[in-house]
């Protein structure tokens, strides 16, 4: 083991397209994918600005906002935005193989944060990633590491994939048992939103301004802690009980439905006993329904089936700030299926959830062994 930097084993390709881009895939920072180190979506359009020339094996880095960890291997030849950095192996000093593990490590990504420059957008310089330091290994232990990591990489694809597809398998039960939400295919009964919530709901959206974070406060839903992860109470916000106190309407009991009104718009959660009490932004819309019409769970899997999802972002309204008005929410239609069709899809929707959970810990713990190696390897 040495210590050596990035620029002894690497560097920067300044290659850019003089002549027809014709045929050549396209790259922006949109298509890495934060954390993923293999390249999975491109455009083949030719029309575009970017002239920076990519080649099979670099390392495209997402120079601009380092934090949020993009860089991937090129499977081919291509052409990428400016905000990208093209790195390239100096087989003499490293295996190329391994190079992508030491691009997209916690650390280097901390290094290039701490590099950038910039407020609204930071951008990092190769003159200064070229600076990060780190361990290398001898030859053969490279080719060794090189081995187990993307064998391990594969393995974390592989559970990707089937989280992937047990979704999938959701979604097409859905359709089988009752269609398209939006089309109705099946003639199912339909009912509005504000018919179909219980008489305690006003279907409101939260505080406009819960002020500073106050410790031992009450605890605030935002768009931003349901998105996408299972929220954590710890996590959440706090404002002042005499703020909350103002929006008593949406002061959450226990378990509701959740609904993104600002933002990501139409994203959804269902929360349970250890939020009663909490209260929500102006971001966020708490729904409890008549369950002898439908139960949380059933009106969930219509506003995530895709078409309805669609629908929902489509009403959204505004310039600056896109929105939700709460009159167009009130006046979605749902179908209303009778109670033990319902009951009989979630528990597929219920078993799926299992599987989901048991692949998500295996997951979980694989990425964090991967990382560990990588940390520890190239400290």
């Amino acid at each position: 083991m040495s210590k050596v930097f990035l620029s002894d084993v690497a560097v920067e390709r300044r290659e850019t397209c003089k002549g027809s881009k014709d045929g050549y895939p396209i790259v922006g920072l949109e298509h890495l994918t934060p954390e993923e180190i293999t390249l999975t979506a491109w455009n083949e359009d030719s029309e575009n600005t970017f002239t920076k020339m990519f080649r099979k094996g670099d390392i495209l880095f997402g120079r601009r906002r380092a934090y949020l960890k993009k860089a991937a291997v090129a499977p081919f030849d291509g052409i990428c935005s400016g905000d990208i950095t093209v790195i390239q192996a100096k087989p003499d000093r490293i295996l190329p193989e391994l190079l992508p593990f030491i691009i997209q490590n916690d650390a280097l990504f901390d290094f290039a944060v701490g590099k950038s420059a910039g407020s609204l957008s930071p951008r990092v310089k190769w003159e200064h990633l070229k600076n990060y330091e780190f361990e290398l290994p001898e030859m053969d232990k490279q080719r060794e590491l090189a081995g187990l990591l993307w064998a391990m990489d594969a393995t974390r694809k592989s559970y990707q994939r089937l989280i992937t597809a047990t979704d999938e398998l959701v979604k097409s039960q859905f359709i089988e048992r009752f269609g398209d939400p939006i089309t109705n295919p099946k003639g199912w009964p339909v009912m509005q939103l504000q018919d179909i919530v219980s008489d305690d709901c006003s279907i409101s959206y939260g505080i406009v301004k819960p002020g500073d974070d106050v410790p031992d406060g009450v605890p605030v839903f935002r768009p931003v802690d349901i998105v996408g992860k299972k929220p954590e109470i710890t996590e959440l916000k706090r404002t002042s009980k005499a703020i909350s106190d103002q929006y008593k309407r949406t002061l959450l009991t226990g378990r509701e439905l959740l609904l993104t009104v600002r933002a990501n718009i139409g994203d959804t959660c269902i929360i349970g006993d250890a939020f009663k009490g909490c209260n929500v932004g102006r971001g966020i819309v708490p729904i409890r329904v008549k369950e002898d019409l439908m139960s949380l769970e059933f009106l969930k899997c219509q506003m995530d089936f895709d078409t309805m999802h669609d629908y929902i972002q489509s009403l959204s309204k505004g310039i600056t700030l896109i929105q939700l008005n709460m009159e167009d929410l009130r006046k979605i239609a749902f179908i209303v299926p009778p109670v033990d069709l319902q009951k009989e899809f979630l528990s597929i929707v219920c078993q799926s959830d299992k599987s989901k959970f048991e692949l998500e810990q295996a997951l979980s713990e694989l990425t964090a062994t991967y990382k560990r190696i990588i940390t520890e390897t190239f400290v």
